[in-house]
């Protein structure tokens, strides 16, 4: 029995739910990747304190995912433990009239749409983005104009060595696709945001406006993982991708989209092979053509 087994069997007993060879691309936006060894639903805190003490104790690698929205895993699958926030994870509340306390494995839309039936303004800009409340803070999530950063007033988390701990605003380091959390080696487990009162008629057509440009503009019929390149200073991915000719450029099943050509999708029984293969492609072309290094917002893997 592998260590990865044993942390199976005991979360089974500590009443998560548990899976063994679990194939990965039930649980990506890009349907895409092999078995985790174990994968891992915890619904408490106590749950994901005792799952992470024992990977670490027995030298397990375990990885957090929330909605797989912005990961592609390999063919090969992920050796160790993948870990779903669930259950008191995805609880919401509100602590005044504008302050919302929401669980990182809540998903963004359900957030969006608590939000709106408070009559809450401030996270329209979210309404459509696939991810997780944690992933967003993660990366900072944000499109038309707006950005996680703009509405959370802390994150709390759980610290490497199993400590409850909690981070406010002006020290979570937000920027461009990222904040500290890419480098503290915590585990988020929820956030305080502070929204703005506002008629909820209004709240739900700005929502329905930004889901109609994303509609208009993105491939949203075929697997993909958003926007699969970081915008480089001066200029725009998708816009330097086209520009070199390569909008519905294909290899084996993945294609940049024909769509908007920032988006890689899965087009045809696409592999993590096929869709690094393209990446390196895109990377490399428009780099000769236009001297642009495009870095992956995709994060792969392997």
């Amino acid at each position: 029995m592998s260590k990865a087994e044993i942390i199976y069997n005991m979360a089974e007993l500590s009443g998560c739910e548990a899976y063994k060879d679990e194939p990965m691309s039930r649980h990506t936006s890009f349907k895409i990747g092999g078995n985790a060894e174990a994968y891992i639903k915890v619904n408490n805190i106590s749950q994901l304190k005792a799952i992470i003490k024992e990977c670490r104790e027995a030298g397990v690698s375990f990885l957090l995912i929330g909605n797989g929205s912005n990961i592609l895993v390999s063919d090969e699958g992920l050796q160790g433990v993948v870990v779903k926030l669930s259950g008191k994870f995805k609880n919401m509340s509100l602590l005044d009239e504008t302050t919302v306390y929401c669980g990182a494995g809540a998903s963004l839309a359900s957030l969006c749409k608590f939000a709106l039936n408070s009559g809450l303004s401030g996270l329209e800009f979210a309404w459509g983005i696939p991810g997780s409340v944690g992933g967003a803070l993660f990366m900072n999530a944000g499109a038309y104009g707006g950005e996680m950063k703009q509405v959370v007033h802390s994150v709390s988390h759980l610290t490497p060595a199993g400590e409850i701990g909690r981070i406010d605003r002006d020290d979570l380091g937000f920027g461009y696709r990222t904040s500290v959390y890419r480098k503290n080696g915590c585990i988020i487990t929820g956030a305080v945001i502070k929204l703005k009162k506002d008629n909820p008629d209004d709240i739900r057509a700005r929502m329905e406006d930004f889901m109609g440009r994303r509609s208009d503009k993105q491939p949203l019929d075929y697997p993909s993982a958003g926007s699969v390149f970081k915008r480089p200073e001066g200029a725009y991915a998708g816009a330097l991708i086209e520009q070199c000719g390569l909008k519905g450029k294909c290899r084996g099943g993945a294609q940049v989209s024909e769509k908007h050509a920032g988006f890689i999708i899965n087009r045809d029984k696409a592999t993590a092979a096929d869709v690094r293969a393209l990446i390196r492609e895109v990377q490399t072309t428009v780099a000769n053509e236009t001297g642009y290094q495009l870095e992956c917002e995709l994060i792969i893997l392997n």
